[in-house]
């Protein structure tokens, strides 16, 4: 019976033909919809964990209260201690100092009188060590605009769109005002090396990004940092292990009283991003439902249709002798098929321009202009396990129900009444 259902299909396109099309352009929409929500969750884990918290961030208890402050003078003095007793109790896990500060830059003339300045927030990480993996974790060789990273003490980077506004080009001296870790007023100068633009538009205002051996000098911050971050080695977020290296870390060093104790957080818990991913699963989970549910409703309208309109058929067939129990189970294996090749066909399209999504996104950038979240203006997708089968509820399943509920009307046929109707 597969066989003869297979060329009917393929032969008889006025049957076959607009169903799997709208079965292919429910279930492409569909997978599609799914792995943009997906990859934008991805990207606000991504985006806060390699700018803001890591996957683990420790700070003193004192700095955590305020961090938003960037409080300087609440940094926790000890680091490399602390990072090498971290490092051999949680090996899969590696640990960067980072310093945040606010403050002014200055740029100079030929004559050595301010030509233009302008407020910026300096972020003092690891980028000329040999072992540091801070230029990949802030995809700093993917940011440049113009000029090169940092490869001596001295060198910075600044947006290009700060750099646009003061008119300032790589290789120009800057000076940087702000205040050392002791309050007192700091002024030291460091040298443009090269621009750089994030696509985050809370950060491409004003950044600048420098070794954090030449932030420690000017701001009088000898083995001390604002914040050490933890990345797990192999780039993911396991939720689960950060809160038991959390839990387990604050859990050591609970007993202090010790206002510049440190503490550890979780990326989650650090970030604010529990609350909002919760809230973000739920919203996108109740608008992929509502979706797939429309999607489902629309493909089962187009199976009961399709099956109404071949009652001509079915009381044929019925004339000639067949029963009603082998039409109707012909029916349904056909619009097995049919709902199975649109699934198969229009995942495979869904899966192709998610993939795009993932790859190269679609930029919004005009619509972040003054958007004050840690969030990248290229709108991606991701790919998941999930991508591949969540097209079989609206694709097969919708598809197939139609056409079971339509085809009750197989057995309500009255072999006395078909003469009339052909005759009609």
């Amino acid at each position: 019976m597969i066989k003869f259902i297979l060329k009917g299909i393929f032969r008889d396109r006025s049957r076959s033909l607009f169903p799997i099309i709208v079965v292919i352009g429910g279930v492409m929409l569909s997978v599609v919809l799914y792995s943009w929500m997906k990859g934008f969750e991805k990207d606000i884990v991504r985006a806060n964990a390699n700018f803001r918290s890591g996957h683990l961030i420790i700070m003193s208890k004192a700095y955590s209260g305020n961090s938003d402050q960037m409080p300087n003078d609440l940094a926790y003095i000890g680091c490399s201690d602390l990072i090498g007793d971290l490092n051999n109790e949680h090996p899969g896990i590696i640990w960067q100092p980072r310093i945040r500060f606010a403050g002014l830059i200055d740029v100079p003339d030929e004559n050595g009188e301010t030509m233009s300045q302008g407020p910026i927030v300096g972020l003092g990480a690891d980028l000329i060590s040999p072992s540091t993996i801070e230029p990949d974790v802030l995809n700093l060789n993917g940011a440049i605009v113009s000029g090169g990273l940092p490869l001596k003490a001295g060198e910075m980077l600044i947006t290009d769109e700060l750099a646009q506004r003061l008119n300032i080009k790589p290789g120009q001296t800057a000076t940087i005002i702000t205040t050392t870790m002791y309050g007192s007023l700091t002024t030291f100068n460091m040298v443009v090396c090269g621009t750089i633009r994030f696509g985050i538009a809370a950060m491409d205002r004003g950044l600048v990004i420098a070794d954090i051996g030449d932030i420690r000098r000017g701001l009088d911050m000898n083995d001390a940092a604002g914040e050490i971050v933890g990345f797990f080695s192999n780039g993911s977020y396991l939720a689960e292990r950060a809160e038991s290296v959390a839990e387990s870390f604050n859990m050591d060093n609970s007993g202090s009283g010790d206002d510049f104790a440190p503490v550890m957080y979780t990326l989650l818990e650090h970030s604010g991003l529990a609350a909002t991913l919760k809230m973000y699963k739920s919203v996108s989970g109740v608008l992929i439902s509502i979706f797939i549910t429309a999607m489902s409703i629309v493909l089962w309208n187009a199976g009961l249709l399709g099956s109404i309109r071949r009652y001509g058929e079915f009381g044929i067939r019925l004339a000639i002798g067949e029963s009603q129990g082998h039409l109707y189970r012909f029916l349904i294996a056909e619009s097995t098929l049919i709902g199975l090749f649109g699934t198969i066909i229009g995942t495979a399209f869904g899966l192709l321009f998610s993939l795009y999504l993932q790859e190269v996104g679609i930029n919004i950038s005009s619509m972040l202009k003054n958007a004050s979240i840690v969030i990248s203006d290229v709108l991606r997708a991701q790919i998941t396990p999930t991508s591949y089968i969540i097209g079989f509820v609206p694709g097969l399943a919708a598809t197939l129900l139609g056409s079971s509920i339509s085809g009750i009307g197989i057995y309500r046929r009255q072999t006395s009444q078909l003469t009339k109707e052909f005759e009609a």
